[in-house]
């Protein structure tokens, strides 16, 4: 990742690594569809699209869709799904869209993205009402308060051992609580309908190591290959007692036929907390 990092997601993100380690978040982000509620003719900007799976189900429903990534792989991934209106383009940096898209949307989708918005999620939030008509929907789904704690933590100790104290600058993330996010919304022009923090324990499709492969790139910046990957499987050691156990039947229940444990039973169990949202414009 650069050192220019803005708390965006790297720019270097590849679509076949995300499909491997990551392809159970278009599958959980669906149901956050059924909040939004798409409607034929709508106008709807899906903000950090990733590789489109999910827009491709926006578009569906007969509204007309504009992607958005800080991501060019992922962009490309997009369109390569059919999604002919995507742009390279982070959070941050939407009002440079400004007067083309002031107020054009009915609707601003993001999904398992705001999270990687850290360097100033304020601005992120103001450029998003800029997006909205008056009345229009923000909804979406993101790395809430205590999301992945047991992942963060053992990271911290992985990378100490190898006398790397600089963690906080290296930490790429933006966890809120709801009650901070609410705030933030109600502070930038927002009418808040539900902010709430839902846990919602994860089998991952490898392990704990791929996941940091995928998602945990800033951590390791400036380290040799041969150490990272040391460190990964160091810090999935650290997680193996907390993460690495048998499903519960109500996880089991959603993810029956996907998961792939050892004889006992045992798979990885990412620690997730997400921030839902859905929030209404209610100023120009």
């Amino acid at each position: 990742m650069p050192s220019d990092f803005t708390g965006e997601r790297s720019n270097e993100w590849s679509s076949l690594q995300y499909q491997t380690h990551a392809g159970f978040v278009p599958k959980l982000g669906a149901p956050l569809l059924n909040d939004l509620s798409p409607q034929k003719g709508e106008r709807i900007l899906d903000l950090g699209c990733g590789d489109g799976v999910l827009t491709l189900q926006l578009q569906s429903s007969g509204a007309s869709v504009t992607a958005v990534d800080a991501s060019e792989p992922m962009i490309h991934a997009a369109r390569d799904n059919g999604i002919t209106d995507a742009h390279v383009i982070d959070g941050h940096r939407l009002d440079e869209k400004m007067p083309e898209w002031e107020g054009a949307f009915d609707a601003v989708f993001s999904n398992a993205a705001l999270h990687w918005m850290k360097s100033d999620p304020a601005k992120v939030v103001r450029n998003v009402r800029g997006l909205l008509k008056k009345g229009g929907r923000f909804v979406a789904e993101f790395g809430g308060y205590g999301n992945i704690q047991c992942i963060v933590d053992a990271l911290k100790e992985a990378l100490a051992a190898r006398g790397h104290s600089d963690f906080d600058s290296r930490h790429p993330w933006f966890f809120p609580t709801a009650e901070e996010y609410t705030a933030l919304l109600e502070a930038n022009g927002f009418e808040v309908r539900s902010c709430v923090l839902i846990d919602r324990p994860t089998p991952l499709p490898t392990d704990v190591a791929g996941w940091l492969t995928t998602f945990g790139d800033s951590f390791f910046e400036g380290i040799s290959g041969d150490e990272r990957e040391a460190m990964q499987q160091d810090a999935q050691e650290r997680a193996k007692g907390r993460l690495y156990r048998p499903v519960r039947d109500d996880v089991f229940g959603r993810w029956e036929g996907e998961l792939t444990g050892d004889e006992k039973g045992n798979v990885w169990l990412a620690d997730y907390v997400r921030c839902r949202v859905h929030a209404v414009a209610i100023t120009a």
